[in-house]
């Protein structure tokens, strides 16, 4: 039968676009795609890390976001991976631009290169470490000092910016301050409270660039050694400080390859030694 049918037509076009989806075409990158979502990766970390990594098959946070709406992504719930945990993704035109909640001067461009390579103990990197959407907003912040490793673990019973922050002061006030210098920060609505948090302990603020959060690559890291204690469908109020005081005392004891196999402890403990007797 001749003629222009709507639906033969819609069927048509998007078998035109499948063809050239990377993430149909190429089974390889769907497949490390697929497992650095499961792994709790962002699209936007995947996509900032396959760039940094110069993958010859190169796909945007955009074309991972659209694969994961697409039927094939629906059908194998791959919005469960996703920080939000979103069942439809919300309309580009109608997101909030956060940029303007962030000062220029405070862009990770303008980070002192001793903080950069890690010359200078006292310099953190902080995350949010999200839960299915069926148990509630409550979260975890996880902080990273760059020198040590160390790791420190807190509870926040959800994502408003200013309790995160408070709970970041109650956390980091009774180190002297040679020790809680700078917090390295990604863009989320959680920090944009960052000016109270710097009335509050004095510690300088850093953000990485939009959309780039692998730039805080170490707490990042030690997000996926969190992940084995802390799994994304686990129920977050029921941690007790103690049990996240435990996983930390546990990180903080294993020898590490880039610190000269001595452990995050010891090396925090060092450096707070050495603050104490006036080298800081």
């Amino acid at each position: 039968m001749n003629g222009y049918h709507a639906v033969n037509a819609q069927a048509m076009y998007e078998g035109r676009r499948a063809i050239h989806r990377k993430l149909v075409r190429h089974a390889e990158v769907r497949d490390a795609v697929l497992d650095r979502l499961k792994a709790g990766w962002s699209p936007e970390q995947i996509a900032g890390r396959m760039k940094l990594e110069d993958h010859p098959v190169r796909v945007s946070h955009e074309t991972i976001y659209r694969f994961v709406y697409s039927k094939t992504g629906r059908a194998l719930g791959l919005f469960r991976h996703l920080p939000e945990h979103r069942r439809r993704r919300r309309p580009r035109v109608g997101r909030k631009p956060h940029a303007a909640r962030f000062s220029a001067e405070n862009g990770i461009s303008r980070r002192p290169g001793t903080v950069h390579k890690r010359m200078e103990f006292g310099h953190w990197e902080c995350d949010l470490m999200m839960f299915r959407k069926e148990h509630g907003h409550a979260n975890v912040t996880s902080l990273v000092e760059r020198v040590s490793r160390f790791t420190v673990t807190l509870k926040n019973r959800d994502r408003r910016s200013k309790p995160v922050m408070d709970a970041l002061i109650d956390g980091l006030a009774p180190l002297p301050q040679p020790a809680r210098r700078s917090i390295t920060f990604d863009r989320g609505t959680e920090f944009t409270a960052w000016a109270h948090l710097k009335a509050g302990i004095g510690v300088a603020t850093w953000f990485c660039d939009p959309q780039a959060p692998w730039q805080k690559g170490t707490v990042e890291n030690t997000n996926r050694r969190l992940r084995r204690y802390l799994p994304r469908q686990a129920d977050p109020s029921a941690f007790t400080n103690r049990y996240l005081r435990s996983i930390c005392d546990r990180l903080n004891a294993q020898p590490r390859k880039c610190l000269g196999f001595r452990t995050p402890a010891e090396v925090f403990r060092e450096k707070l030694m050495e603050i104490a007797r006036g080298g800081g």
